[in-house]
């Protein structure tokens, strides 16, 4: 029955919270959003001053009554350094970093001290997740890095971020809610399957027929070239050589298609899931191997390439794969060819803030190469 009143009386405080900090880029901590109560230490030494104030006035003791109004003026002094050990601190949310589903999501802050304070004993955490204890005793600023772990594939935000703080002596917790503006882009889960000869561009409908290699002996046209000793002469331009231009041979080539494709026509067996955390280990694989490769997914195309900066635009169009309308525009993209003969296979679901988050990201990431 008391657990069940704490946590609803928990629950309406936090969210009454959250609701008076709107999500910033960079805050300073005031009289506004610092929240301070007596710690379970506190309201101990609270008990204990009220059976000494009782003893004191039963025995008509002056030195407990001494001691008495110490420790209180103690106890009262205390409500104003625990709350001075958070106001004026600055928190500025930096950068979210991407990850795959299944590990952890990390988010940069940086934490500057006001003038010449001097902060102990701070503990951060995001909801319902492990933390971290700093000072800014001598450091003016402080980086440090927040974990969560992601349930969901495509553009996740961190809970809510807990600041307090028990410093100097326990007796009063002061702390503060604050809505964090961070995202990260969370990639499918990679999962091992298939076989390298899947990802030939094979069929009619390859969308960039140019980019092709060229090996001898086929019997593709490729043009002329001078006659040398030795060429077969079954090969040799005789209409050419008749109207006085030289004589030629004939060249052949066979076109060769080198470049890997992701294609979302691979493994139809599986869902979409499982074809997305299939697709993200062939990435990765193709990557390491410095091999060119694209990606087909219905609504979006994205040429073959290689680098990190394309790895980045593949994991980005398949984290966020039916999560939008649009894998072309609502992702920000730079797809080649946009076919919309697959739209009809994906129901997307529009969301207007989608595109700036996914573009911060990766303007963040690619920033860091």
């Amino acid at each position: 029955m008391m657990g069940s009143i704490r946590q609803r009386l928990g629950r309406a405080v936090f969210n009454w919270s959250l609701r008076r900090s709107p999500r910033l880029k960079k805050l300073t901590l005031s009289q506004r959003r610092i929240y301070i109560v007596p710690s379970r230490s506190g309201f101990v030494f609270l008990l204990l001053l009220l059976i000494m104030l009782v003893l004191g006035i039963n025995f008509q003791n002056n030195l407990m009554f001494a001691v008495t109004f110490l420790l209180a003026s103690l106890f009262i002094v205390t409500i104003l350094h625990t709350y001075a050990n958070l106001s004026g601190l600055t928190i500025q949310f930096v950068r979210g970093h991407g990850c795959f589903l299944g590990e952890q999501a990390a988010f940069d802050l940086l934490l500057t001290a006001q003038g010449q304070r001097q902060y102990e004993s701070i503990q951060l955490r995001l909801h319902q997740h492990s933390g971290c204890a700093v000072d800014l005793l001598d450091d003016r600023q402080r980086n440090l890095t927040l974990y969560q772990t992601p349930d969901r594939r495509g553009v996740f935000q961190p809970n809510a971020l807990l600041i307090e703080s028990y410093y100097p002596l326990g007796l009063f917790r002061a702390w503060t809610w604050v809505q964090t503006d961070l995202n990260a882009l969370i990639y499918p889960r990679p999962v091992a399957g298939g076989q390298l000869t899947d990802l030939r561009a094979i069929d009619s409908t390859n969308p960039f027929p140019g980019q092709q290699s060229e090996r001898l002996g086929g019997e593709e046209f490729a043009g002329l070239e001078p006659y040398q000793p030795g060429m077969p002469l079954r090969r040799v331009a005789w209409k050419q050589f008749a109207r006085g231009q030289g004589m030629h041979v004939k060249h052949y080539v066979e076109l060769n298609d080198e470049r890997r494709w992701l294609s979302w026509a691979l493994w139809p067996e599986l869902d979409t899931e499982a074809r997305l955390s299939r697709l993200t280990w062939w990435v990765l694989q193709l990557h390491a191997r410095g091999d060119d490769y694209g990606l087909m997914l219905p609504g979006c195309t994205i040429s073959p390439a290689q680098g990190e900066a394309h790895r980045l635009r593949v994991l980005e169009a398949l984290a966020c794969f039916g999560l939008q309308a649009g894998a072309s525009d609502a992702t920000g993209l730079p797809v080649d060819e946009v076919d919309t003969s697959g739209a009809s296979e994906v129901e997307d679901k529009a969301n207007p803030s989608t595109l700036s988050h996914i573009q911060r990201q990766r303007s963040a990431q690619e920033s860091g190469l």
